[in-house]
């Protein structure tokens, strides 16, 4: 069996969220709020707002809920580290923890208050005031990218134990 990749979770979670924490220090020292920077020749523009909800304004108003979802995500990917030998999965393991524990630090340390913190956001793709997409953070890219190579491991029949399942069988069958 390959070895346990429990270093290489916390390896990516801590340099994501390290990532994560810093663009969110910068861009709450530098920008205004809800103005507008447009980079990029205008595909990226940095907009920062103060997100009290989900992706898409989803679940305004509900802050606590999506704090403890994230909080049971962490418990969840953490206990399923001490079993991972892939690689790949621990990647994608390491970037959804890194999301997750990026946003739940806004939702507990930021104002208004405990559990009812907002999220700093601040990215806006193709037109400001997230016309073009939503307005995200590097913990939501995280999540996403984390996710989609877990699915993509997934289809591809590669599990998070290292092993590999042929298609059409289960893990039971082999």
């Amino acid at each position: 069996m390959p070895k346990r990749r429990i270093g290489l979770v916390l390896a990516v979670a801590l340099v994501a969220l390290a990532v994560d924490q810093v663009t969110k220090i910068a861009v709450v020292s530098n920008l205004e709020e809800d103005v507008p920077h447009r980079i990029l020749g205008g595909t990226v523009y940095l907009q920062l707002i103060r997100n009290g909800g989900a992706a898409f304004g989803i679940a305004t108003g509900m802050t606590w809920i999506l704090a403890v979802v994230a909080a049971a995500v962490v418990v969840a990917i953490v206990w399923l580290a001490a079993r991972l030998r892939s690689v790949g999965w621990a990647i994608g393991l390491g970037l959804v923890l890194a999301g997750a524990l990026g946003n739940l630090s806004d939702r507990i340390f930021r104002a208004p208050g405990p559990l009812q913190g907002h999220v700093v956001d601040f990215i806006s793709l193709f037109a400001p005031n997230g016309q073009g997409w939503a307005i995200f953070n590097i913990a939501d890219s995280c999540i996403c990218v984390g996710g989609v190579l877990i699915v993509l491991l997934s289809l591809l029949g590669k599990d998070y134990d290292g092993r590999s399942i042929p298609r059409g069988r289960t893990k039971e069958a082999q």
